[in-house]
């Protein structure tokens, strides 16, 4: 078993659609939970998130969650949406360096580490999102 966890800001945007992207691959062996670095516990998704999931036919059932060191822990990958999550990631959890990278860094992009922040923007924006997302967890996929 592969366990994958994906971590943003809030936990309400970026690493809700990416987990729920993998989770809708159905892939053996992997389990995958989302956290963020500054979240507050229970909030639901993002009304545009929800709503691109729900357009694209994904389920999604979410409630944002701070990251932990039991998260840390629980995890075989760490995949964080930008520099600076890793960044923190490192501060906070530094025994975790092996098992931590960026999603675009994992995925083979040599430039730009950042997956775009959508909060606060428009519904287009959140598709933007989840297309950069889904073309990014394809290729993490082949690297599993």
């Amino acid at each position: 078993m592969q366990r994958i966890l994906f971590v943003c800001t809030g936990n309400t945007c970026r690493s809700p659609m990416a987990e729920a992207i993998l989770k809708s691959k159905n892939l053996d062996g992997i389990e995958v939970r989302s956290a963020g670095v500054y979240a507050a516990n229970g909030s639901e998704a993002s009304a545009h998130a929800q709503r691109v999931l729900d357009e694209k036919g994904i389920e999604h059932h979410h409630h944002s969650s701070m990251l932990t060191m039991d998260e840390v822990d629980w995890a075989d990958l760490i995949l964080t949406m930008t520099v600076s999550h890793k960044t923190a990631i490192l501060q906070q959890y530094p025994e975790c360096s092996k098992k931590l990278f960026t999603l675009k860094e994992f995925s083979g992009e040599t430039y730009n580490h950042d997956v775009v922040d959508p909060f606060g923007g428009n519904l287009a924006i959140y598709q933007e999102t989840f297309q950069e997302l889904e073309k990014w967890i394809n290729k993490a996929i082949e690297k599993l």
